[in-house]
């Protein structure tokens, strides 16, 4: 079977077209298959050893995005609306530890995926990844391991978003204890890391209308 031809896509014109949305049309929702696509790109994004060290919690109705709100309170109020009138909000969350029961789902979904091809493929793929934990929990820092792989996914999501013509806000600005709460985050053992809303921005957004601005290449690039 021949591999199917994709339309190819003009990458930096869907680049500098993507902006951080300031304000959004509460009346506009994105299309279910989109909403589909968008979770697809977080559940396929890449991880370290396939950690996939995550979980993301996600609202496409008032009362889901509300509780996400609570966290967008004082400092952070200014960020309230865009949860509130997004069409769809996600919380990517870290895993703080990866223990041993979750690593071996890990390795049974594997086997299950068809990615070994003998028993002896099994438990050399689980092995290694059980060392490359181990050489963070002897570090400490797992946590802040499973916080930058998190960050990886949120990139998946924005592009996934661009592409598909969606807009996005990436936003740090919440109260983590608050949507800990709201969330029982504890309990299950993960942080918060950011907040994504998707939708699409009204008249109101001002950054939509301003030029994209980045350093030049010479400052950026280093050719080795």
């Amino acid at each position: 079977m021949q591999p199917v031809r994709r339309k190819p896509v003009f990458l930096p014109q869907v680049l500098t077209h993507r902006h951080t949305t300031k304000a959004y049309d509460k009346n506009r929702k994105i299309p279910a298959e989109q909403v589909s696509q968008l979770l697809a790109a977080l559940r396929y994004s890449p991880s370290s050893v396939n950690s996939q060290p995550w979980h993301f919690f996600v609202a496409d109705n008032d009362a889901g995005k509300a509780r996400i709100a609570k966290a967008t309170s004082g400092i952070f109020a200014f960020n309230a609306p865009r949860v509130m009138d997004a069409s769809l909000v996600i919380v990517l969350c870290a895993r703080n530890t990866l223990t041993p029961d979750y690593l071996e789902t890990l390795a049974t979904q594997e086997q299950a995926d068809g990615r070994f091809a003998s028993k002896e493929a099994r438990e050399a793929g689980h092995k290694a990844r059980s060392g490359f934990v181990g050489i963070h929990q002897q570090a400490g820092d797992v946590a802040t391991w499973t916080q930058k792989q998190t960050y990886i996914a949120q990139g998946f999501l924005l592009l996934s978003a661009a592409l598909l013509g969606i807009d996005a806000t990436p936003m740090e600005g919440f109260e983590a204890g608050i949507l800990e709460n709201e969330l029982n985050l504890k309990e299950q053992d993960l942080t918060p890391v950011v907040i994504v809303s998707l939708g699409y921005h009204s008249d109101a957004d001002f950054n939509a209308k301003l030029p994209k601005s980045r350093l030049p290449e010479k400052d950026i690039f280093t050719k080795l």
